[in-house]
């Protein structure tokens, strides 16, 4: 209570108090009734938030300590790899975890990496419970992690002389695979014709067609239950990434978006979502030389629905300088908080859970000893779930 509650979807609440119970919220306001028998924390003079979110990571699949042994993000024997499941690579004692609640974080969206032009399920997590990855899961799979432009050509086509060497031979890999997933329902919804048939003359039923672990998983692409994570920097591979989500009729979620400001209206008026980042880094290879926060400004402007992401190469225990930067660069304070918790939770389809301070969502709560946006502000007290969490 006597807290300075800042929401990104109730505003700024003065003197505020939310009142939590069984690790959901059920009260937030200046006149909250507190049952007597409720444990009280007076944080007068602190800034009260939802944990942040951070749409796109690699946290708990690569440990740069132990160097190969620890790269378990990208399985690169081949270019198409739709049947890996990334929760099957985390490792919940990955020490960059670790600073996740420093940087404010209370969820993130983790998995494979971009070696692949289809690299596998990414996942929802929070930083809580026991060592146990499917005791932290909060959406499963969250996305398909695909890739455009020059990882895929570089791991494949440079290194390994294989297709692919250019980026026609990415999206036609990415096309030929989903076309096969769409042969793979139609074997199977010609099964169940031929079965319901059988089953009516009373006949042997047919023989299925054999399972497809990879197949099962573009299936739910196709169905729309999960959509594509697109690695993509360059606005003709974030284009190329929207003309074919379009082909197949398919939900799209465009990672990076490094050049999304040349194509800002395009990406506004096809309604696709952008995760920006990672912008606090040097320009690693061509396609992210025009890396910047303007970017985030330009498409929020335009009306794209934008989160900020570390890409695990900014530590998360400075993701509050995302928004900061991007604040500094002509983002409003009040978008930029949106930036990095309800968008996030909108994009990745948990805006029922986590993303807001409201009555019925889990209560993930930071307290923060100033304006989280203001540099010397630190995280003072997390709680998850209800639950507080030490912070390392």
């Amino acid at each position: 209570m006597n807290a300075t509650v800042l929401c990104p979807v109730q505003g700024l609440i003065e003197k505020g108090t939310i009142l939590f119970d069984k690790g959901k919220i059920v009260d937030v306001g200046k006149s909250v009734n507190v049952p007597k028998a409720a444990k009280v924390i007076d944080v007068d003079g602190q800034y009260v938030l939802p944990g942040f979110i951070d749409a796109h990571c690699h946290q708990g699949m690569f440990d740069g300590t132990i160097g190969w042994a620890g790269r378990d993000g990208n399985e690169m024997t081949t270019p198409t790899t739709p049947e890996m499941r990334g929760i099957d690579g985390f490792n919940p004692f990955e020490p960059s975890l670790k600073e996740v609640l420093r940087g404010g974080v209370t969820t993130i969206n983790t998995g494979p990496g971009s070696g692949n032009v289809i690299s596998g399920e990414s996942f929802v997590i929070k930083p809580i419970g026991s060592g146990v990855v499917d005791e932290m899961i909060i959406l499963s799979p969250s996305g398909l992690k695909v890739a455009f432009g020059e990882n895929p050509k570089r791991v494949h086509g440079a290194e390994n002389k294989r297709m692919p060497m250019t980026r026609m031979g990415v999206a036609a890999l990415l096309r030929k695979t989903l076309t096969d997933g769409i042969n793979y329902l139609e074997e199977w919804r010609a099964f169940g014709i031929k079965s319901r048939e059988a089953r009516e003359k009373d006949e042997a039923p047919p023989k299925p067609p054999k399972r497809d672990l990879g197949m099962e998983t573009i299936a739910k692409v196709l169905k729309q239950e999960i959509p594509l994570h697109a690695h993509a920097h360059r606005a003709d591979d974030i284009a190329t990434a929207i003309r074919i989500a379009e082909e197949f009729d398919l939900r799209l979620v465009i990672i990076h978006c490094t050049e999304g400001h040349k194509i800002s209206k395009h990406l506004a008026k096809k309604k696709i979502p952008a995760v920006l980042g990672p912008t606090m880094l040097w320009t690693s290879k061509p396609e992210t030389r025009e890396r910047g926060f303007e970017t985030a400004v330009i498409l929020n402007k335009a009306g794209v629905l934008v989160a900020l992401q570390t890409d695990s190469i900014t530590p998360m225990n400075y993701f509050p300088l995302l928004p900061m930067y991007t604040i500094k660069h002509g983002m409003s304070r009040e978008d930029a908080l949106r930036c990095v918790t309800i968008n996030p939770a909108r994009i990745l389809g948990i805006q029922d859970k986590v993303g807001s301070l409201e009555p019925g969502k889990d209560a993930d709560i930071v307290i923060w000893s100033g304006h989280p946006f203001d540099f010397y502000s630190e995280v003072t007290q997390v709680f998850i779930n209800g639950k507080r969490i030490q912070v390392e």
